[in-house]
């Protein structure tokens, strides 16, 4: 296994004439990019759902940076190990989709994790946000620190052009300034590229193209890091700031200033119940629900930050803020779940 694209964690049973890991049910867990924010979110959360089960071991896996290609061959070696089942939060989804079929055929169960899979996956559980409510969301934040007859220009930024949950984003950030601030024209979504450096550069131009724009929003979690520290250099640009994530840099902006909000998809719950229903699944052999789970996401602001800065402190107190919502989900799965087909 690569070191540096594997994050390992067993959850092991104590106990007199308790199995060995050897012996356990084993799920797994494919992310994109293990060392962005938010897949270390979802890991976290991951391993601590299928400790809540207990009696599972658990492997995580996934590309350090962004390479589709590396996701599924993670995915196809992580088959041979986690028969129990895989949950997949893929930056490639069509290019996923062959090798989930393949993995599928052989009765290994797949859940989708954030990004929902291709239809021909035929993948009938997602387990992720409403896109578009986040989206809207952002937009929210930013509309505030306007005025109501603001008049202008905003430019909008997507880090994964055609990948669903994305476009939603930027869909839902362009319907909410046309409905409260018709006089607000929000040029793009451009593309402003997945890669730290590329998309630093890519913001970096559309500033320069755009000096007098009342703010810039993106779609991912290195643009709201790569827009605050644009906006830091050039200390008199006077634009606001909106993105995506709880990445540590895009906290501190927050609480500089040079950022007014950003939108945390709340990853750690998300993986918390991938591995919680997974665990169940490997060990007891109970349904997996078909539709889409539908996770919350949280605007962060000066308002609440001391708390989420707390919560992310440390794996304990990410524990103890996400607990009651893990407690309501497995208390009752079924209220959370909507139709797949709603997924956005």
């Amino acid at each position: 296994m690569r070191a540096a694209a594997l994050v390992l964690g067993l959850v092991l049973v104590s106990g007199c004439g308790a199995a060995g890991p050897s012996a356990m049910p084993h799920v797994g867990f494919v992310v994109k990019r293990t060392g962005g924010s938010f897949a270390q979110e979802m890991t976290s959360g991951f391993h601590e759902g299928v400790g809540r089960a207990g009696g599972v071991s658990a492997t995580v896996t996934g590309p350090h940076g962004q390479d589709g290609h590396k996701e599924v061959e993670l995915f196809r070696e992580l088959t041979t190990a986690a028969k129990g089942g895989i949950a997949v939060a893929t930056s490639e989804p069509a290019l996923m989709a062959p090798s989930i079929a393949e993995a599928r055929a052989r009765h290994v169960a797949v859940v989708s994790v954030d990004m929902r899979l291709t239809a021909s996956s035929r993948v009938r559980l997602h387990i992720g946000n409403d896109n578009h409510e986040l989206g809207e969301k952002l937009a929210d934040e930013v509309i505030r620190r306007l005025a109501p007859d603001a008049a202008g220009t905003v430019v909008l930024g997507n880090t994964a052009p055609g990948l669903t949950g994305f476009d939603e984003r930027a869909d839902g950030i362009r319907g909410r300034f046309a409905e409260k601030l018709p006089g607000v024209l929000v040029l793009g979504p451009f593309d402003t590229q997945r890669d730290d450096e590329a998309n630093r550069d890519a913001w970096r131009r559309l500033i320069a193209a755009n000096p007098d724009a009342l703010a810039f929003v993106g779609t991912g979690d290195c643009d709201g890091v790569s827009l605050a520290a644009l906006k830091t250099e050039k200390k008199s640009a006077r634009w606001l700031v909106g993105g995506f994530g709880v990445d540590p840099r895009t906290l501190q902006a927050v609480r500089d200033g040079a950022m007014v909000a950003t939108i945390s998809p709340e990853n750690y719950l998300k993986g918390a119940v991938a591995g919680w229903l997974l665990a169940r699944h490997a060990k007891g052999g109970a349904a997996l629900p078909e539709g889409w789970v539908e996770t919350p996401g949280l605007a962060v602001t000066t308002a609440n930050l001391d708390r989420i800065l707390h919560r992310q402190g440390s794996e304990r107190a990410r524990e103890d803020f996400f607990q009651p919502q893990i407690d309501s989900f497995a208390e009752d799965p079924a209220s959370w779940v909507r139709p797949l087909e709603q997924a956005r």
